[in-house]
């Protein structure tokens, strides 16, 4: 499937490629000066989360409060995850996997110059990232993002049109992928995730999703039943994810000691910056802002930490036995 929409992308003309913003319209005025317009977009980026949920925000909280006592009446209880340290050779593992690039965050350090020092550094990192599993403390140098904006559709000067893709350091992902691993572990053993989610899952995909609906369609109209559908579209998906409600959501599955703390650590504090072209500097970069809320787009425990966050929805739609899709726009 991925070869066959690389094809249909290049006959339509959609390569990836990098697109220079040029004069977007904000509030009738015309920006040319490229400066201003990554702190405009930054800008966006960052509140455009409370701008979506600026009319949600009673449902959100009392939501909040009432969410553990939902979550216990609903579903059954998960035991603690029990994770364990990193070795020399889980961590060789994880930095041979990373993609050999020469792209790097905002600290220069790329996959490349990673991989071909690794015999050196190894044992170093290894006592680096057990410091940080046994604290629970995400380094605050590590969380930050150079975002950069790319185009989707309609109006190019549409600044709405733009959805940010972070760009995070090659030694983040790293200590990412550790946790990723312990909470995937976890996941698996006590079947966490429900069946109905076939999106950001190994083994699974659209194609299986499409089967799997148009079979329950068909077997419904074979019996002379009724057929309906409702399809929801969430607006910036990953940019609304409430920090308070997804680890309290964690908590319940069972992630819970030092491992929350760090995820805790690890969303809160983060940095962000948008850079337009391939290089930084004062010119066409904006200034660091604060990430208030949702995971970063980009990010290796971003789709994991989504999936948790909307793993009760089947739940609530399958009271009366009827097929449930998770199906969101992430933009």
């Amino acid at each position: 499937m991925r070869s066959t929409w690389k094809i249909i992308n290049d006959e339509q003309g959609k390569t990836k490629q990098d697109i220079d913003i040029q004069s977007p319209v904000v509030d009738n005025e015309v920006i040319i000066n490229q400066n201003k317009i990554a702190n405009t977009l930054n800008s966006y980026f960052l509140s455009i989360a409370d701008t979506i949920n600026s009319d949600n925000n009673k449902h959100i909280n009392a939501s909040i409060s009432n969410l553990i006592t939902y979550l216990q009446n609903n579903f059954r209880s998960f035991t603690k995850i029990n994770w364990q340290y990193a070795s020399t050779y889980e961590l060789e593992k994880i930095i041979k996997s990373l993609k050999t690039k020469n792209s790097s965050g905002y600290d220069e350090v790329s996959n490349r110059i990673i991989k071909l020092s690794s015999p050196f550094i190894i044992s170093p990192l290894t006592c680096i990232c057990n410091a940080i599993l046994s604290t629970g403390v995400f380094p605050d140098r590590l969380k930050y993002a150079i975002v950069k904006p790319v185009f989707k559709k309609g109006n190019r000067q549409e600044i709405s049109n733009y959805r940010p893709i972070s760009s995070l350091t090659s030694f983040s992902k790293i200590i990412e992928k550790l946790i990723y691993a312990r909470l995937l572990a976890h996941i698996h053993a006590n079947s966490i995730l429900a069946h109905e989610q076939y999106g950001f899952r190994t083994h699974s995909s659209t194609e299986k999703a499409a089967f799997s609906l148009v079979n329950s369609v068909l077997t419904a109209m074979n019996n002379n039943l009724i057929v309906g559908g409702i399809f929801c579209n969430l607006q910036k998906a990953f940019d609304c994810v409430n920090h308070k409600i997804l680890l309290d959501k964690l908590e319940f599955y069972g992630i819970e000691g030092k491992l929350k703390t760090l995820i805790e650590s690890y969303l809160t504090g983060r940095h962000q910056r948008v850079t337009l072209g391939s290089k930084t500097d004062s010119n066409n970069s904006s200034n660091w802002e604060v990430i208030k809320c949702g995971v970063p787009q980009g990010s290796i425990l971003g789709p994991l930490f989504f999936l948790c966050y909307i793993n009760d929805l089947p739940k609530i739609i399958n009271k009366e036995n009827n097929m449930a899709f998770d199906i969101y726009n992430s933009e």
